[in-house]
Order: C-alpha cells, then sequence, then structure tokens
C-alpha cells in the first residue's frame, strides 16, 4: 500500500515543531559498508562498520515557532522523533543526533526557509512504533491503549523514546507494560527497565533495556505521578536480532 506524506509529526526535544516543517529530504542511517574484500575472492565481501543516522528537513521561518528552537544550534545532544502518522502504532524514526547546520534560503517568490541536517550520535537511527496516538493528553494516571507487534516474544529488548511538551503537576512517571494476549490471560507487567525518569516540565528522553531481555507481544505505556495535565509521545523499537551500540 503506497501513502502520501500528509498527516506527519516531527518533535525536537519536547516540541512539536510539525506545522512549521514544508518537508523531509532525509531520513536514514544503519551501518557503515566497509569492503573487507580478500585477494582471493572473485566477489566484493562487506561487513558493517559504524551504526550511524541522520534527518534532514526543510523549515518556514516562524520566529515564534521553530527559529527560536533551530537558531539556537545546540552542541548537545537533541532528542528527535519523525512520526510517519500520528495514528497509535504508526512508524516512528527517533534518534539522539547533533544539529549540524541551520542555513536560510531566501527564494525569489518571497518564501524564507530554512534547510535543517542533524546527525546521529551514539545509537544511529531507531525505527519503532508510536505507543501514543502522536501526542496524548493525561490528566491524571493513565493505563494507554496497547499496540499489537504481532510475532509474538522476542529476545533482544528495546528502546524507547519520550517527548513532554506540556505539564502542569509534581511530577508524572512515564513507563512500559507488556502482556503476552494483551492482557486477557496475562496480566500486563511493568517492563524491567522500560520507566522513564520523572518529568517535572518540557523533556525528552531515551532509554533502553538489556539487549538479551525478552519483550511481549503487546506493549503499551502507562503514566502514575501527580498532575493535572501532562502532553507527550512515546515510540519504541522492539528489537527482531541482536543489536549492538
Amino acid at each position: 500500500m503506497k501513502q502520501s506524506g500528509l498527516g506527519d509529526n516531527l518533535y525536537i526535544a519536547g516540541t512539536d515543531l510539525s506545522g512549521d516543517y514544508t518537508a523531509i529530504g532525509n531520513v536514514g542511517g544503519g551501518p557503515a559498508a566497509l569492503t573487507t574484500t580478500g585477494i582471493d575472492k572473485k566477489g566484493v565481501e562487506r561487513i558493517g562498520g559504524v551504526r550511524d543516522g541522520r534527518l534532514e528537513a526543510t523549515s518556514w521561518f516562524n520566529p515564534s515557532g521553530s527559529h527560536p528552537v533551530l537558531s539556537a544550534l545546540p552542541r548537545a545532544d537533541v532528542h528527535q522523533m519523525y512520526c510517519r502518522g500520528t495514528a497509535l502504532g504508526s512508524p516512528a524514526a527517533a534518534l539522539v543526533a547533533k544539529q549540524t547546520n541551520y542555513d536560510g534560503n531566501r527564494g525569489d517568490s518571497g518564501e524564507f526557509t530554512f534547510t535543517v541536517s542533524s546527525v546521529a550520535n551514539g545509537y544511529g537511527v531507531e525505527w519503532g512504533n508510536l505507543l501514543t496516538a502522536g501526542k496524548r493528553t493525561d490528566t491524571a494516571g493513565t493505563n494507554g491503549s496497547s499496540v499489537d507487534f504481532g510475532t509474538g516474544s522476542t529476545n533482544f529488548g528495546l528502546q524507547a523514546y519520550l517527548h513532554v511538551f506540556a505539564f502542569t503537576g509534581t511530577s508524572v512517571t512515564v513507563k512500559l507494560q507488556e502482556s503476552s494476549d494483551n492482557g486477557v490471560g496475562d496480566a500486563w507487567a511493568d517492563v524491567t527497565g522500560g520507566a522513564f525518569t520523572a518529568a517535572t516540565g518540557v523533556t525528552s528522553q531515551r532509554i533502553a533495556t538489556s539487549g538479551s531481555q525478552t519483550v511481549e507481544r503487546y506493549l503499551r505505556v502507562v503514566t502514575t505521578g501527580t498532575f493535572s495535565n501532562a502532553v507527550f509521545a512515546v515510540s519504541v523499537a522492539r528489537n527482531d536480532t541482536a543489536v549492538v551500540f
């Protein structure tokens, strides 16, 4: 099935910049292909090298939106999440990255846009699925709807990303829970290592479980804490094979 790119979202460091971005130029990554062909071979030999990732996009100039965020050109790592749709379970690419530029382009017809490139730092790009339908709003502790990953359990752990866009209260803890049958006979249980650090305001985080950990078929997001408003998004990459960072 072919789809358009309409209705996508892009989050950077707990800020929703979807309305200011006009195009996503490139989302990619993976291990670098290293040529290791021996002189006794009749074909090319390659092995995987450094795991990497990138996200390139074009933003409109918005002095009260994207500009203050992107023009800062932070030296520290920035969490980014590109959502290919905002339905529960939609694909999402997440990365911890360095923003490398903020280049303005003034068109002849008057438009003022910026090219923004980000290069992954440490983990590459991690494609997973949304465990929230885009941005989710909780006004109290809530058990979220589940996502069916459809292949039974896996034995290689997971990584997850959190963006908190707005918060009112003392703190909110966002955590993952799992079940083999959507809670029918196998009660929901916390994923070991699947809780983010309690948030007290706008923030973004990445967590990872053990790389040899069993992860069940169904996952959901649960919130606890003392708060009256928490707006956030979560994506998770459940590993089908062993991953080394």
